[in-house]
């Protein structure tokens, strides 16, 4: 073999010191404290707590101690160093030293008692994964006046493909959301009352069977993907009353159990990822039957904040979808007056912008869902007749004009993205 070779954890070019022979890396780390040993590694989680690390007492020459963001949340919840009665770059043990920044990792050496520790990398690890962009989405289920279980099938050219009947339990009302990078999930809506069933959808947008029991039965729920490869269902109607609840779904497609208070109850909303691995929950109808102008940010563990007011025309019976790669957009519905055809984009700051006028037919009880990796479209829905049309979105938010004849003229579905090979 010929060449350099690196013996340094980071890889990095230059002079550094080897890392120890048989340096031994430990479990993660999620107290709040720790104290670690000379030439070991350490995973710090910092998700749900900052965490302070007390460095050995009694360290020799060349000891070293390794420690890596594990879950990229330094810059949320930093770590503090506590040198111990030792020097840190010959600065007094009583000097406060953070690491604060998303993605870092240090790897601190001893060098004795005159500068004490000293970080022989300490770089910011800048490549983050990115999870691979959706490329195709699937419509389904619904009504026509008659409830219906057909799916149609959308390419990453935004193709809608024709009719698919026999997809689960024919069901309106119901939510759907891309989850695990690939696929994607419908649960929930209403048969002869609401129900609590999901269907999983795998990577190639085969509708799999019925599965029970997951959670309260609701209708109108909305759903959204959070964290890269999970989602969650929140809000809707339990058949007595608007709900304010939650179900986490993992990156299996399972869902949790009902997490209760996540913001104000209310039903007929939309809800898009946004950011890469956040999401949000936007209007709808409150439990005194009027139609709200707020928004609910869901940050990427699942938490669902506050409700923030006055973010466009209030409004229900919308939908939304993401697009650009990090941002979506909200749009249609039906306001005070009739249905509309008002669009609000959502940056990927979570902020939501002030209302567009005339972006297609205005209609209600439509669905959004993203394709092409970075662009989403919206379909079907209701004007004084149930509608057979789409209008896509283009990547800077754009939403094109109307493109009728795709499939089964039906309201009150859903659609996800799926797949992420176009």
């Amino acid at each position: 073999m010929s060449g350099a070779v690196k013996s340094n954890v980071f890889g990095s070019s230059g002079s550094v010191a080897a890392a120890a022979g048989g340096l031994k890396w430990e479990a993660v780390v999620t107290a709040s404290t720790v104290t670690v040993e000379s030439n070991r590694g350490y995973f710090v989680n910092t998700t749900s707590n900052a965490c302070t690390v007390t460095l050995p007492a009694s360290p020799s020459v060349g000891d070293q101690v390794i420690l890596l963001d594990y879950a990229r949340t330094w810059d949320t919840n930093a770590i503090t160093i506590d040198s111990n009665g030792n020097d840190f770059q010959n600065q007094a043990d009583n000097y406060t030293v953070d690491y604060d920044t998303e993605g870092q990792g240090i790897n601190i050496v001893f060098s004795g008692s005159t500068n004490g520790w000293i970080p022989n990398s300490d770089i910011a690890n800048a490549l983050k994964p990115v999870q691979p962009p959706t490329q195709r989405a699937v419509f389904a289920f619904g009504t026509t006046g008659s409830l219906v279980n057909v799916k149609n099938l959308a390419n990453s050219a935004g193709v809608i493909a024709a009719d698919v009947s026999g997809v689960g339990t024919a069901r309106y009302a119901i939510g759907a959301t891309g989850y695990g990078v690939d696929k994607a999930i419908f649960a929930y809506g209403y048969t002869d009352g609401p129900v609590s069933m999901s269907n999983l959808v795998n990577n190639v947008g085969v509708i799999g069977s019925d599965v029970t029991g997951v959670g309260t039965a609701r209708y109108y729920p909305e759903a959204a993907r959070y964290g890269g490869d999970k989602a969650l269902f929140a809000f809707g109607h339990d058949g007595s009353n608007k709900v304010s609840l939650k179900n986490l779904v993992d990156n299996q497609g399972v869902i949790g159990s009902d997490v209760t208070g996540v913001g104000t109850v209310r039903h007929r909303l939309a809800a898009a990822a946004y950011g890469g691995d956040k999401a949000a929950y936007a209007y709808g109808m409150n439990a005194g039957d009027n139609y709200v102008s707020m928004k609910n940010l869901v940050s990427n563990t699942g938490v669902v904040a506050a409700d923030v007011t006055g973010v466009g025309t209030a409004r229900n019976v919308l939908a939304a979808t993401e697009y650009g790669g990090d941002k979506a957009a909200f749009a249609y519905g039906y306001k005070q007056g009739g249905a509309t055809g008002i669009k609000n984009l959502l940056g990927n700051n979570g902020v939501i912008a002030a209302d567009v006028s005339g972006v297609g037919t205005s209609r209600e009880k439509l669905a959004g869902a993203p394709y092409g990796g970075d662009k989403g479209m919206f379909a079907y829905g209701f004007t004084n007749a149930n509608v057979s049309l789409k209008n896509l979105v283009n990547n800077s938010g754009v939403i094109a004009a109307d493109v009728s004849g795709v499939g089964t003229a039906r309201k009150d579905l859903n659609a996800a993205g799926y797949s992420a090979s176009a």
